[in-house]
């Protein structure tokens, strides 16, 4: 999940700003745990899908 889109239920202001110790505190938890896949973009991660895929075919392809 991004925070980028979040509204505080205290302030009312975007997450991603950090304007009360809520905000401050809700960001600094999603960045903790943030997958390594987080920053990727969706066409990113499909064109990995489709190496994957492609790579899985080949090696498939070469056993038999």
């Amino acid at each position: 999940m991004t925070y980028d889109r979040l509204v505080c239920a205290n302030c009312a202001g975007p997450v991603a700003e950090g304007r009360c110790p809520t905000c401050r505190a809700s960001r600094q938890r999603l960045e903790q745990q943030e997958s390594p896949f987080a920053q990727l973009s969706p066409a990113a991660l499909l064109a990995l899908l489709v190496v994957l895929v492609a790579a899985m075919a080949l090696v498939a392809h070469q056993a038999a």
